[in-house]
């Protein structure tokens, strides 16, 4: 009998990256802008101006900061509730794989499937939950998908704003945070609502389902959701460093096209001259200036060897035609890894993901550095989102050569591990660490466990503050469930779950963010953590 693909690839699969990094298959990548933020009205009255123009993203990165300054406001952080779940919405519904496969299923097998999230939910996240707490999420994800155009014109494009109103007031007065009393209660409340929704609004019980499944996982921290196939597929193609496409990471632009983010090297999109700092506007001859960048996505996926013809403007405007091929890219953890300073010695060395190859990707150019006479090494985590627990370890493993490296601890005893090093292959060259806001998960443990072993000096910012373990559990029809199931802890048994790591040497930047080192020249002098990281390197050659 052959093996179901996905429990084949996700067999103890073991993840950490932080939600904050939005790439997706190598093509999307999460907002990097700033709003001004001036009074605590002013601040809740701009996020319902974005809200109500349905810039969902800018509305959550406006809610964001905003529940920064004003961390014990209720309008600001239900706001951002409010945003993030209208996204998911958004996200979903532009989505082949969730329309063909997902949204279409009958009342029984949405319920089988509902049943089988919770049970999974139930049994594996990190901490307890009860059926009340899930069920109400689905509710309160069903009541703002019955305001959500996205939503609303594919069930009911044709049902009057006073039935809609009807069934939204029966949620809120009837099922709003309705007690689950009994191990059955959850299912038996989403078949009541589908019984509801189909009598006022005609709405199919898929849809009624999906939403308590997608919304019941709302219940669960930021690290923890229902996946789509495609959203399955694009995770597992960030572990594994290959994907399908054309090699770029993009933001939309309302008016403007698509921002070009990045663009990977040897890939599609860099061979046809394609650069970041560009916009796309048109996908095979469709204006694509107001789409949503999942939209946009969409239309440019494709497989190996079919070809889409982009409109691309320059950053000056200029216009052109390209037309590129689908193939297989390989996303490299390791993009950079130089000689910046030869007299000195000093190596520097960017690692942007942890992921299958990493290590391997790491002897390969620690090696390389070695023979061009590397006697120290600036190790550049800034941005890095995370990516495999094992990966984290066996990168570590190069340069601690004995002693607890990261344990994890979580509610079942198959969670509880504790990783050390192995003495043979180590490295002790001279380390500096330079960490960031994102610098998040894996990135993390390689921080923790530097400082609490004393192995390196860091440098750089506060980082992101994501200390909790993920586990892929499929599910049938190729889905997914990703959970968090435990809690990683440093050497000295530190975790630091929204508090991050706080670098030896800080280093204050402006609010703008800037554009990080590449390792591509000897010029880093735009880069004040490299600028610092360099500094300490010489102080300390000088001192031998």
């Amino acid at each position: 009998m052959p093996v179901d693909k996905w429990a084949q690839r996700a067999f103890a699969l073991i993840l950490i990256f932080c939600c904050l990094t939005n790439v997706i298959g190598g093509t999307f990548a999460g907002p990097s802008g700033r709003q001004t933020l001036s009074d605590r009205r002013t601040a809740v009255q701009s996020g319902i101006d974005l809200e109500r123009s349905r810039k969902w993203l800018e509305a959550m990165e406006h809610y964001e900061q905003a529940v920064k300054v004003w961390p014990e406001n209720n309008d600001l952080k239900y706001g951002l509730r409010r945003s993030k779940i209208h996204f998911g919405i958004d996200r979903r519904y532009s989505d082949a794989s969730f329309q063909t496969k997902l949204s279409r299923k009958s009342r029984r097998e949405s319920l089988i499937l509902f049943d089988e999230v919770f049970s999974k939910v139930r049994s594996h996240f990190v901490d307890p939950l009860s059926a009340t707490s899930f069920v109400a999420h689905g509710t309160e994800s069903l009541y703002l998908a019955l305001a959500n155009d996205k939503f609303l014109n594919r069930h009911l494009s044709d049902i009057s704003k006073e039935r809609i109103r009807r069934m939204r007031r029966t949620l809120r007065e009837e099922y709003w945070n309705k007690p689950i009393a009994y191990p059955g209660g959850a299912r038996q409340t989403v078949d009541e609502v589908c019984d509801i929704a189909h009598t006022v609004l005609g709405l199919p019980s898929g849809a009624v389902v999906m939403e308590y499944i997608f919304g019941g996982c709302n219940a669960l921290d930021d690290y923890s959701n229902f996946l789509t196939p495609e959203r399955l597929e694009d995770l597992y193609d960030n572990i594994d460093g290959e994907f399908v496409g054309l090699g770029i990471e993009m933001k939309a632009e309302s008016g403007r096209g698509l921002l070009l983010i990045n663009v990977l090297p040897d890939s599609p999109a860099s061979d046809g001259g394609v650069q970041a700092g560009e916009h796309i506007i048109s996908i095979d001859g469709t204006d694509c200036r107001d789409l949503s960048t999942d939209e946009a996505a969409g239309m440019l996926r494709g497989p190996v060897g079919s070809r889409v013809r982009l409109e691309v403007t320059s950053k000056t405007d200029a216009q052109r035609s390209t037309t590129l091929t689908r193939r297989p890219v390989q996303v490299k953890s390791i993009p950079a890894a130089r000689i910046i300073d030869r007299q000195a010695g000093i190596g520097y060395l960017k690692m942007s993901g942890f992921q299958k190859t990493s290590a391997a990707e790491l002897d390969a150019a620690l090696t390389k550095l070695r023979a061009q006479g590397m006697q120290s090494l600036i190790w550049d985590l800034r941005g890095n989102p995370g990516g495999l627990l094992t990966a984290a370890v066996e990168v570590l493993d190069r340069f601690l050569e004995n002693g607890v490296l990261v344990s994890t601890k979580g509610r079942t005893s198959d969670q509880n591990w504790t990783y050390s090093a192995h003495r043979p292959g180590t490295s002790n060259i001279h380390l500096v660490l330079l960490i960031d806001g994102e610098s998040a998960s894996a990135s993390e443990i390689v921080a923790g466990a530097i400082r609490d072993h004393r192995r390196g000096t860091i440098v750089g910012r506060r980082s992101y503050g994501k200390w909790s373990v993920q586990s892929i559990f499929p599910i049938p029809s190729a889905t997914g469930l990703r959970l968090t199931t435990a809690k990683f802890y440093s050497p000295n048994g530190h975790t630091l779950g929204k508090i991050g790591v706080v670098p030896d040497v800080g280093v204050d930047l402006p609010a703008e963010h800037p554009a990080y080192y590449n390792g591509s020249s000897s010029d880093y002098s735009d880069d004040r953590d490299m600028e610092t990281a360099v500094q300490i390197v010489r102080r300390r050659l000088s001192r031998r």
